[in-house]
């Protein structure tokens, strides 16, 4: 049984542009399209209007949130199979679940109870740090222009251990698909400490922690890109801290894709300072993918 793509709504401009992205990447994998409302607490206006209908003024809205977002997807992409479902429980463990059977998750950066000075929406951050399948929450540009591939360029965010290996290959399959380019990149630092020898011994210990990120590169890519020989691939290294490295190349992508690791005795996945800073700040879509 193929399993759908998930995208949470709530009524957000965000969320909306999130169905958009959504319904492009379903059509992409050709599975289906899953628009789930989850809510616990709201309750909103119309209550008499519910009363007469049977239903409660919080059933009529969330009824109605779903309805317009697989319309806004039907229109988009005729293609696609949708369903809908309005799920009575709070946004974070309502998605969790959904992701233990999705292919995907798509969440707008906020939601409609955001502050407006927040960067990225408790929800977004919560889901991509705990779900058990690729989340990808829309950030930067795409937040208001629907998805749409500009730059034909997937950036891969190369990390160390077992929990990289998914995210290459997801990357991989998203770069296939969109008949993207791959650019896969390895950051790496000089301590200052090992800079303050000798003047004529400056330059040694940089050249080889570049060498160890080229090794670490070419290793993690090593297997993916055998299998997956029709993408092209671009590989560099870059010095300076993943973080800053990552954002400042997001500006030129259509979606940044990052590992998540786990932690012994945390519940689901843990983020790292990388996948949290470029889920705030990416100048682009951010799929957060967890180790296999």
């Amino acid at each position: 049984m193929e399993k759908p793509l998930v995208v949470g709504v709530d009524g957000s401009d965000e969320s909306l542009h999130a169905v958009d992205w959504a319904a492009d990447e379903a059509a992409l994998r050709g599975v289906p399209l899953r628009l789930v409302f989850a809510s616990l607490w709201e309750r909103y206006e119309g209550a008499s209007l519910a009363q007469g209908l049977g239903r409660t003024s919080e059933q009529l809205f969330a009824d109605r949130i779903v309805e317009a977002a697989d319309r806004r997807a039907r229109v988009r992409r005729p293609e696609v199979r949708t369903e809908t479902e309005v799920l009575r429980d709070a946004p974070v463990p309502s998605l969790v679940r959904e992701a233990r059977t999705a292919a995907l998750v798509v969440l707008g950066s906020r939601g409609r109870g955001a502050i407006a000075e927040l960067l990225l929406g408790s929800v977004s951050l919560a889901v991509a740090a705990h779900a058990h399948c690729p989340v990808v929450v829309l950030r930067g540009r795409h937040d208001r222009s629907g998805g749409g591939a500009t730059h034909g360029r997937v950036l891969l965010g190369v990390g160390e251990g077992e929990h990289s290996s998914a995210a290459v290959r997801f990357a991989f399959q998203e770069a296939g698909r969109r008949g993207a380019v791959l650019e896969a990149v390895r950051a790496w630092r000089c301590p200052a400490y090992e800079t303050t020898d000798h003047p004529l011994m400056a330059g040694e210990p940089a050249r080889l922690h570049e060498e160890g990120a080229v090794k670490v590169l070419e290793a993690a890519m090593a297997e993916a890109a055998t299998e997956y020989r029709a993408v092209e691939v671009h590989r560099r290294t870059a010095e300076g801290p993943a973080r800053k490295v990552l954002l400042d190349a997001s500006a030129s992508a259509d979606l940044l894709v990052v590992g998540a690791r786990r932690r012994g005795g945390h519940f689901g996945l843990q983020l790292g300072r990388v996948a949290h800073t470029v889920l705030h700040h990416s100048a682009c879509p951010v799929a957060v993918v967890p180790g296999e």
